[in-house]
């Protein structure tokens, strides 16, 4: 287990509306190599798999509470996993692997270029052994909920955002070292952009 850091904690009263955020999202990929606050990625990563103190339920909306998906972040000082429970990311490299998941990701540069990337990964037996075969789509749900959550929060701090699902699974797996039970399905980069 590697170094594990305490993120701040979350803000639940942000000042832009939820139709504000709505209304301004856009897909932005003309990302600044500026670094994101630890209290940005912490509101970033509480909104995609945190819960609320008082409860057990994440942020996103999961079939029966499944919860299948692991969030991790690759930023330019490494690569972490995040613990909703705790609401901590645990350190699993150093290394910057934001240049080779831009080479997973079918070479989309911005990858390479942005301070944050979150990766959606998914241990789909949590959720197939309760609802057979229809809980795969049930997955892909949730990563939808999730990241959607991670772009109106992008938002509303100032910030752009992008989805990116064109990239090669088995390349972003090694990329990340990802154990064969978990399946990458899903990735929002974010940062401060140009425009």
């Amino acid at each position: 287990m590697g170094t594990v850091i305490t993120l701040p904690k979350p803000n639940e009263d942000g000042s832009m509306s939820l139709e504000r955020a709505i209304a301004a999202r856009r897909s932005r990929r003309d990302f600044l190599p500026r670094p994101l606050t630890l209290e940005q990625i912490g509101q970033l990563v509480w909104v995609a798999q945190g819960q609320g103190a008082a409860s057990k339920y994440r942020n996103a909306p999961s079939a029966g509470a499944t919860y299948p998906l692991e969030l991790f972040v690759v930023k330019s000082d490494g690569f972490f996993h995040y613990l909703p429970a705790e609401h901590s990311l645990e350190k699993l490299t150093e290394q910057d692997l934001r240049s080779a998941l831009a080479s997973a990701a079918w070479e989309q540069e911005f990858v390479a270029a942005a301070p944050l990337t979150l990766v959606f990964a998914a241990q789909f037996s949590r959720t197939t052994k309760r609802y057979g075969q229809r809980g795969i789509r049930y997955v892909y749900m949730e990563a939808g909920h999730a990241a959607q959550n991670v772009h109106l929060q992008a938002e509303a701090l100032g910030l752009g955002s992008v989805a990116v699902g064109a990239f090669d699974d088995s390349s972003v797996s090694k990329v990340l070292s990802l154990p064969d039970y978990l399946e990458p399905i899903y990735m929002v980069v974010v940062g401060y952009c140009h425009s």
